[in-house]
């Protein structure tokens, strides 16, 4: 496998969903779970294009439900990679609600760690991650405190 260093750009994602009726919860907000859904889902594609190889998520850290969203408005989820480590990678992922003019407002944020699979389902070596900006480079360097707060969390079995 070629495993040669990609950038932040190489795997972006957006995806667009308009809130439908079943997306809806019993408050006639869009229902959790399904916004769950679709930010995992986003991540996997963050992850996947980075790795080129197929990805699981390990876990979902600071989600935070910033807003609601309603029937009919359009919500645009955005995916990058904050950081890489030897199989695993960060990613970050941002919800907002956009209106007709086109801007938006943050309803949902969350840092999701994925780890590449190869064939047999045993964690693979991902490419390195080439920092362009300084904000990428201040997103790693956030994203190494949070996965020293994810190793201390895990030795106390939290």
């Amino acid at each position: 496998m070629n495993i040669e260093a990609k950038r932040v750009a190489d795997s972006m994602a957006e995806t667009v969903h308009i809130v439908r009726p079943n997306h809806l919860n019993g408050a006639n907000r869009l229902f959790g779970g399904i916004l769950m859904q679709w930010i995992d889902e986003v991540a996997g594609i963050v992850a996947k294009r980075h790795a080129m190889a197929n990805v699981i998520t390990a876990s979902v850290d600071n989600l935070r439900f910033i807003k609601g969203a309603y029937q009919n408005e359009m919500v645009v989820i955005v995916g990058k990679l904050t950081y890489v480590g030897n199989t695993s990678m960060e990613v970050r992922v941002e919800t907002y609600v956009e209106n007709k003019s086109g801007i938006r407002k943050a309803i949902n944020s969350a840092y999701f760690v994925m780890v590449a699979l190869d064939e047999n389902d045993k964690p693979v070596a991902v490419p390195k991650l080439i920092l362009e900006t300084k904000e990428e480079k201040l997103e790693w360097e956030a994203a190494e405190k949070r996965r020293e707060m994810r190793s201390q969390r895990k030795v106390e079995g939290f």
